[in-house]
């Protein structure tokens, strides 16, 4: 196998990953714990349900890790093609990993507090959920930064359809622009996540393209297999 094939095929399955967890951790399992009007209810569901908390925090732990490796890996797939977009993907993307991971500590905290309360417990594991879910949605700007040099590169490069490149660069400004709308218009929820439908159709066709395909053919021609192999430190 060509080498920009299995690294391809390698930045899909950490794609997969990221997307994996961030569905089980975020969507599924803090739902279930957080009690957005009810502190009280919040605290007793951590109580109640500490492995469940505890899975929620390793979850995020595994979002950071899968974000972080996805983020180098399509820097080794693209930077022989478009080396300053594909600088952007790693940058932006770690910048993703620092911000859950600052979530990540602020649910363990609400976990250890909610297990050995001091002072007013629930009103701190409210603020402690309430901060993380906060970094999430200001994080969302960087979701979006990272998505168009993505999509630049896919243009770019030709090593995958023009289409999906375009639905990538749209959905991260579509990211960019649901961050603001969050903040500055709080009561029209629906426009802020029919903003990002486009990006969530955009990862998904790039996870499949990467697994199922890799890249064009062409592309195997235009990059050499010692190109994508890591130079050996000098002794």
């Amino acid at each position: 196998m060509h080498p920009l094939i299995r690294t391809a095929r390698m930045t899909g399955l950490l794609y997969l990953g990221l997307a994996i967890s961030g569905v089980l951790g975020f969507l599924l399992i803090r739902p279930r714990l957080f009690a957005a009007d009810d502190p009280g209810a919040t605290l007793a569901n951590l109580v109640t349900h500490e492995s469940l908390a505890r899975a929620g925090v390793a979850f995020e732990l595994l979002i950071v890790v899968t974000q972080a490796l996805t983020a180098v890996w399509f820097y080794r797939l693209f930077r022989t093609a478009v080396p300053l977009a594909a600088g952007g993907i790693a940058a932006f993307g770690l910048v993703n990993a620092v911000a859950i991971l600052l979530s990540a500590a602020l649910l363990a905290t609400a976990v250890e507090l909610a297990l050995d309360p001091v002072g007013d417990a629930a009103a701190t594991v409210q603020l402690l959920y309430l901060i993380s879910g906060n970094l999430w949605g200001v994080a969302a700007l960087f979701f979006g930064l990272w998505l168009v040099p993505m999509g630049w590169c896919v243009l770019r490069s030709g090593w995958m359809p023009r289409a999906l490149g375009w639905i990538l660069v749209g959905g991260g400004i579509g990211y960019l622009l649901s961050a603001f709308i969050g903040y500055l218009a709080p009561g029209a929820p629906a426009l802020a996540d029919a903003l990002v439908y486009p990006a969530t159709v955009g990862e998904f066709w790039m996870v499949g393209y990467l697994l199922i395909r890799g890249v064009r053919r062409h592309a195997l021609d235009q990059v050499p297999p010692t190109a994508c192999t890591p130079t050996p430190a000098a002794s």
